[in-house]
């Protein structure tokens, strides 16, 4: 579903991403996990179009050239990130925000435009799954929100959007297990055989909740090693030293068929 081939990013001639390479076949969940400044946002970024990187190298969503597209149309082509920072937008109606989202991809792919009582049965629904009460809705975009909250948002925005593909940066950070609970079960929700995710992370706690088909460890731009669920526990008992040398350091573990 996706194939991102020798992927590099710099800023103001900044290197962060120096030539990654990763395959997502469909319905596959991949964790991706490195130590600060290792360029985990930055790919999330890359993926969704952000403004302000140099970027070079290959990335398709089913067979698609993502770098060719801007932001809006690498949405309609189901993209979807959740940020590790979610912007508050005061003044905006969640539900409008919602529905102006769904609508707008909705017209570039050709289909019809959900109205407003058919979009209050998507969303509830939707909210469901994250366990958010029907006033969320008449809120201002994650204004006044708390960090569970405005994780838990995006998680409603994924399930009202429905990608072929979601990055999710740090969806874990700044929540308490409660919240970690909620958001987790939400997106086990969303797991699909017609869908993807990447899910980025510092800590294997996430993973406890969300099981990835594949772990990959990305450090100074690269991804330098790949396995299963168990690289997860591996770096959660001895950290990234292995790892920060791999040339010379690196334990010898086989790489998955789903990165080089």
């Amino acid at each position: 579903m996706l194939h991102v081939a020798n992927l590099t990013a710099s800023i103001g001639g900044t290197p962060i991403l120096r030539g990654l390479d990763l395959d997502v076949g469909a319905g596959e969940v991949h964790a991706i996990m490195g130590p600060n400044g290792s360029g985990k946002s930055t790919f999330a970024h890359a993926l969704a179009g952000r403004d302000g990187y140099e970027i070079d190298g290959a990335a398709t969503l089913d067979g698609v050239d993502l770098l060719d597209m801007e932001p809006e149309a690498r949405a309609a082509a189901g993209v979807f990130v959740g940020f590790q920072y979610p912007v508050e937008i005061p003044g905006v109606n969640n539900m409008y925000f919602l529905r102006t989202a769904l609508n707008s991809v909705r017209r570039a792919r050709g289909e019809t435009e959900i109205g407003a009582r058919d979009f209050l049965a998507v969303a509830q629904e939707a909210m469901d799954l994250v366990e958010m009460k029907k006033d969320f809705l008449h809120r201002a975009v994650n204004a006044g929100f708390s960090g569970g909250e405005k994780k838990r948002n995006e998680i409603l925005q994924m399930a009202v959007m429905q990608p072929r593909l979601a990055v999710l940066d740090e969806t874990d950070s700044g929540l308490d297990i409660d919240a970690l609970r909620i958001v987790a079960s939400g997106v086990n929700a969303l797991r699909s055989p017609e869908r993807s995710m990447i899910v980025i992370t510092h800590y294997q706690r996430l993973l406890e909740y969300i099981k990835p088909d594949f772990v990959h460890v990305l450090v100074d731009g690269r991804i330098v090693n790949s396995g299963d669920h168990t690289l997860a526990l591996h770096l959660e008992d001895h950290g990234y030293a292995d790892f920060v040398n791999h040339e010379l350091d690196a334990p010898e573990r086989p790489l998955s068929g789903a990165a080089t």
